[in-house]
């Protein structure tokens, strides 16, 4: 089959959320200066850069998350480890603003470094970030698609000694989460490596 977006599709649910995937969770993590925690997870999560190291999630626009992050000038990504599955899900909660989804999902702080917005307490690992840019993305008519787009590079990285093996992150014994299409996800419980090939100019 092929189809135009604008136009429809014709099945019984849209399929492009289940073609770009599997889709990294970043489970965003942010305070305002009275104190106010927010928790919330963006499939629409991903690394861009690493010279610096800069990472970016959407949000519909005026979600906590987002405003928080403009507001204060930092998040963190907790990123979700298999055990977390059940917490993050209930963090998902629309949730009125100022309501607190650590309590609400049974979650821990711990304390960030280089930040103000804690991580989940056991995480596998986190992202502490500061925000770099946040802009509304445009379609080709010059609609907002309402949502808004935050940038942040990546100041501190936060590892449980426990998943690393070998001196690598163990994103099997992790089981870093993602989101599929639909209500789906996976979890990471086996990787496959080769190495890219290099030209030679013959």
């Amino acid at each position: 089959m092929f189809f135009e977006p604008p136009k429809g599709h014709g099945l019984p649910h849209d399929p492009f959320k289940a073609l770009v995937a599997p889709r990294p969770i970043g489970w965003i993590s942010t305070v305002l200066a009275d104190g106010a925690l927010n928790l919330s997870p963006y499939s629409y999560f991903n690394a861009f850069s690493t010279n610096p190291h800069l990472v970016w999630f959407s949000s519909d626009a005026g979600k906590d998350s987002e405003t928080f992050a403009r507001e204060t000038g930092e998040f963190v990504v907790n990123i979700v480890g298999r055990a977390f599955f059940e917490a993050m899900v209930a963090s998902s909660v629309d949730a009125p603003r100022g309501v607190n989804e650590f309590d609400l999902a049974g979650m821990a702080t711990e304390p960030s470094r280089l930040v103000a917005p804690p991580r989940v307490k056991g995480i596998p690992a986190a992202l502490e970030c500061k925000v770099t840019e946040v802009f509304d993305p445009r379609g080709l008519d010059g609609r907002s698609a309402g949502a808004t787009v935050v940038a942040g590079e990546v100041v501190g990285i936060f590892i449980d000694d426990a998943m690393l093996t070998g001196g690598r992150y163990d994103i099997v014994r992790a089981g870093n989460v993602a989101r599929l299409g639909y209500h789906d996800y996976t979890s990471v419980d086996a990787v496959f490596s080769k190495s890219r090939p290099r030209w030679s100019g013959d």
